[in-house]
């Protein structure tokens, strides 16, 4: 184990938000809220506040520094580390790329010129492994992903080109990346479940039942595809949602008929859910739960660190949404309904 590793995230682990800072950063007055920015340690995010109406001046630079906040963290947690560790964590953060991504693929759909593309791009900083000027300047939808089918995500490029080239739906184009993406993290996580045991393995468990469960409701209900397009698109699982449950769940033909048929644990703690946004909040609500005992606990460096990460984000994306409700003039009220954050303290 990493002295330093264990050591940073330790301190930390202090500036994640408790409810009740959240809830104090929705009231304040406009002109501190650059200074409680500042006191929960965001900076970054404080830079891009207008002091005289605490509101944010430009809502993409506002996901840009969040984004920004998370790759320089992780580049502080991955200094110590080598071999699968690290390129976990590394991976872990190539999901902003893979964004960058579907934003250039987006690009070529409708015509948008390269210079605006590249303007609207997340910098990736030392993690970014793309050329994108380069790819910004493709011809065409099918030249931009010959090129990516040449560079350090081709196995999911490929996946998702496949998948496009039979419909030419933008909607599939970008799920085919999702289940790209995180079928390349179980990839990389399964050696690190192997060595780390049950932390590591609940940490990834939490996330992929999630997102498994979530994109299966939305396709099949909000989208309405059909079931085995559904499953086709869902990332093969080895955790308590294996593939062949979620064949069986695709196959149902409404919400509560897939919840019913989930295991009665899972139907425990999703007691009272009625809708897909409601399941995917209570759902983030046990991750993190789960991710708290991780982090206080005497779990292996890379746990606890994947457990922070996971924490921090959800944290970011929290104060985000308080942010963006600020800066659209919400009541506080108005605010506080949109978080659907249930309680989830740090020790």
């Amino acid at each position: 184990m990493s002295a330093y590793l264990n050591t940073r995230v330790s301190l930390y682990a202090r500036r994640l938000w408790p409810d009740a800072a959240l809830d104090t950063l929705v009231g304040v007055a406009d002109d501190v809220v650059a200074n409680t920015l500042i006191q929960r340690g965001l900076p970054q995010l404080a830079a891009g506040q207008d002091p005289q109406t605490g509101r944010q001046q430009d809502s993409r630079s506002l996901e840009q520094r969040i984004i920004a906040q998370i790759l320089d963290e992780t580049r502080v947690l991955i200094r110590p580390l080598s071999g699968t560790a690290r390129t976990f964590l590394t991976f872990w953060t190539a999901r902003f790329e893979i964004s960058n991504v579907k934003t250039l693929l987006r690009s070529k759909l409708t015509g948008e010129r390269p210079a605006a593309v590249l303007a609207r791009l997340t910098p990736m900083g030392a993690f970014g492994r793309l050329d994108n000027p380069d790819l910004a300047h493709a011809e065409d939808v099918g030249e931009l992903l010959r090129r990516l089918e040449a560079g350090p995500y081709a196995g999911i490029v490929r996946h998702a080109r496949r998948a496009f080239e039979q419909n030419h739906d933008p909607f599939i184009l970008d799920a085919a990346l999702d289940h790209g993406y995180y079928e390349g993290l179980i990839l990389r996580a399964q050696p690190l479940e192997d060595s780390v045991g049950a932390p590591f393995r609940s940490l990834m468990a939490s996330l992929i039942d999630r997102i498994n469960l979530v994109w299966l409701l939305r396709y099949r209900f909000n989208y309405k595809l059909p079931p085995a397009q559904v499953y086709y698109l869902l990332v093969g699982s080895r955790y308590s949602l294996s593939s062949a449950r979620l064949r069986e769940l695709a196959a149902l033909d409404s919400l509560d008929a897939v919840l019913a048929a989930l295991p009665a644990a899972w139907q425990i703690q999703l007691a009272g859910v009625t809708d897909i946004p409601g399941v995917f909040a209570r759902m983030e609500h046990t991750a993190a739960e789960q991710a708290l005992r991780v982090l206080h606990s005497g779990a292996p460096d890379i746990a606890r660190a994947f457990a922070y990460l996971i924490l921090r984000e959800r944290d970011l994306r929290a104060v985000r949404a308080v942010l963006r409700g600020r800066h659209l003039g919400l009541a506080e009220i108005e605010i506080r309904q949109a978080l659907q954050r249930a309680p989830a303290e740090t020790a």
